[in-house]
This record gives structure tokens, sequence and C-alpha cells, in this order.
């Protein structure tokens, strides 16, 4: 999973909706931590802007 920066408008229904809690916000921008994601893709469905992809 990846997150196109210049779609997020940094809402955060991600990070509430991962089941890990491997999507955090630093300095502005939010992230996946790719070594603990599970790609099971709750973040993408649950994103407003299409923010999230598949790599």
């Amino acid at each position: 999973m990846r997150i196109v920066q210049e779609k997020c408008k940094k809402c955060l229904e991600c990070v509430d909706v991962c089941p890990v809690k491997t999507i955090f916000q630093k300095n502005e921008i939010v992230e996946i931590c790719k070594s603990g994601c599970l790609e099971c893709g709750c973040c993408a469905s649950s994103c407003p802007n299409n923010a999230i992809e598949y790599e």
C-alpha cells in the first residue's frame, strides 16, 4: 500500500481504521509502515479521497 500525498487531505480515516495500526502522521505527512502492513485494504476502502493505492 502507498499513500498518494497529492491526494491525501490528512483526514486520518486510514489511521483510525487500520487493524494493525501501521499508519501514522509524522511532520504533517501520513505514512504507512510497510513492514507491518497486512495489505488488507481497509485503509484504501475508507479513504474518502482515494489517496491509498496498492503497490
